[in-house]
């Protein structure tokens, strides 16, 4: 098990890990999968030391991954807060890689001078929630029943800690 930088060779396994996601309807508001060259421009965001991108890996596979990246970015008031997101590969959930991704970010989010780190979440994703209040965030706000899956709705949650 290791984690590290992201590197372009990752960006088929993230975006595999991603669109498993997108596929729940549970852990973000998107709703089409994604190629690799769609996603290209979203990794190069998160090539920079400011909003670095980290994988992790079991035996050499990248089986998960965790990001930083802005808040309201440009808005200066709002350069010590950071906006967290993790997402694992379906066969590896529940083995505590979020425990240790969470653990690794938050340290590295103190490292880069963040003093508030958020995360916005569905509220169905009661796995995410339950990492998230193992860390220490609290539910700082919500925004009822914004997300429409085709008819089901659901609210989006904001999460924060302050480090």
């Amino acid at each position: 098990m290791s984690i590290r930088l992201a590197e372009f060779k990752d960006l088929k396994e993230m975006v595999e890990i991603y669109n498993q996601a997108i596929k729940t309807h549970r852990c973000t508001a998107d709703m089409d999968t994604f190629t690799v060259e769609e996603r290209i421009p979203w990794f190069k965001e998160h090539q920079s030391n400011k909003y670095p991108l980290y994988v992790y890996e079991v035996n050499n596979k990248v089986v998960g991954y965790v990001y930083i990246s802005g808040y309201r970015p440009g808005r200066k008031a709002l350069r010590y807060t950071a906006e967290i997101s993790y997402y694992i590969h379906k066969d590896y959930q529940r083995q505590g890689i979020g425990t240790k991704m969470m653990e690794f970010i938050i340290k590295k989010s103190k490292e880069l001078n963040y003093k508030s780190l958020l995360a916005i979440l569905l509220e169905i994703n009661t796995p995410s929630i339950k990492l998230l209040e193992k860390f220490g965030f609290k539910r700082w706000g919500s925004m009822p029943d914004i997300l429409d899956f085709n008819g089901e709705t659901c609210s989006h949650l904001y999460y924060g800690l302050k480090i």
